[in-house]
């Protein structure tokens, strides 16, 4: 088993993230419906050594959250994720791809309450299966959860800290964040725009109001997405790990007070390809060099 302390994770997930995020901080009264639906395409990168991939993601988020009253709010959501990986000659894993389909399924949760003086706490369980086509389930869930405590000042704005612990695929990951949603002034916004979770900690944005109904944001984040790989493949029971630090500019449209769609672009930057053996000994590693990105995300609350 490994230990690891996560610094700073990968951009497939980025669009979803961006909105549940949303959907969730919310007011709202009494339960309320979400649903979010991301199409993701990550552009050629090229590996060292030789070869190139891509991939294309579909990602659904639904859930329900709700004000309880007096600071308190409560939550759940199920998590959907399918990444198609192509690989051309990727010579440092001998020609082979490493890995194909990769699915997540999982449900999170959510509970925060309302203290004195502005402050609250809050605590997000969740659990996760990642894992290659054809790889065993029972091999492939994470399971942990994120603590945390904000600060809510006089003019709105919040600032907090939190943990996020996680366990599974043969690895402890622990990371520290920083919770921000400070408004500058009337059109300049600096947020979270990720939460955090089994893929790692939540990134930083600012954001700029346009007149028109629009808002554009440039951000970055640390993403790492770690799975179990097909237990009748060249690594049997294995595990693929990508992660990367995705610059990105985003672009939000209101559609009415219950729906919203995001645009973005960007770049994935010090990526970085991993498969290690079934107890988590590492095989290979490749660098990558910076890819695009690409996604569009709607969110519709009902």
């Amino acid at each position: 088993m490994k230990f690891e302390v996560l610094r700073l994770g990968n951009a497939t997930v980025l669009a979803a993230a961006l909105t549940t995020a949303g959907a969730a901080q919310a007011q709202q009264t009494g339960w309320r419906p979400f649903v979010t639906v991301t199409p993701v395409y990550q552009g050629k990168g090229d590996l060292d050594g030789g070869g190139h991939y891509s991939a294309g993601s579909a990602i659904v988020r639904a859930g329900v959250s709700s004000d309880l009253g007096r600071g308190n709010r409560a939550g759940v959501t199920l998590n959907y994720d399918y990444t198609d990986y192509s690989f051309s000659d990727p010579v440092h894993f001998g020609g082979v791809a490493p890995w194909n389909i990769v699915q997540r399924l999982g449900v999170s949760g959510l509970l925060s309450f309302g203290l004195r003086d502005g402050w609250g706490v809050g605590l997000a369980p969740s659990l996760d299966w990642f894992r290659e086509n054809g790889a065993e389930a029972d091999k492939a869930f994470t399971w942990g959860g994120i603590v945390s405590a904000t600060k809510r000042f006089d003019d709105g704005n919040r600032l907090g800290f939190g943990m996020g612990v996680f366990e599974g695929i043969e690895k402890t990951s622990i990371f520290p964040f920083l919770l921000v949603d400070w408004r500058i002034n009337d059109r300049w916004r600096l947020v979270n725009p990720l939460p955090a979770g089994p893929t790692g900690p939540a990134g930083l944005e600012i954001e700029y109001r346009l007149d028109g109904g629009w808002n554009v944001g440039l951000g970055a984040a640390w993403r790492i997405i770690r799975f179990r790989l097909n237990k009748d493949g060249a690594v049997p029971n294995g595990i693929g790990e990508e992660r990367g630090v995705p610059l990105f500019l985003r672009a939000t449209r209101a559609l009415g007070e219950l729906k919203s769609l995001n645009l973005y672009a960007g770049l994935v930057t010090s990526g970085q390809l991993r498969v290690e053996d079934s107890s988590g000994g590492e095989i290979r590693r490749v660098d990558f060099d910076a890819m695009p990105i690409f996604g569009a995300t709607f969110l519709a609350r009902f």
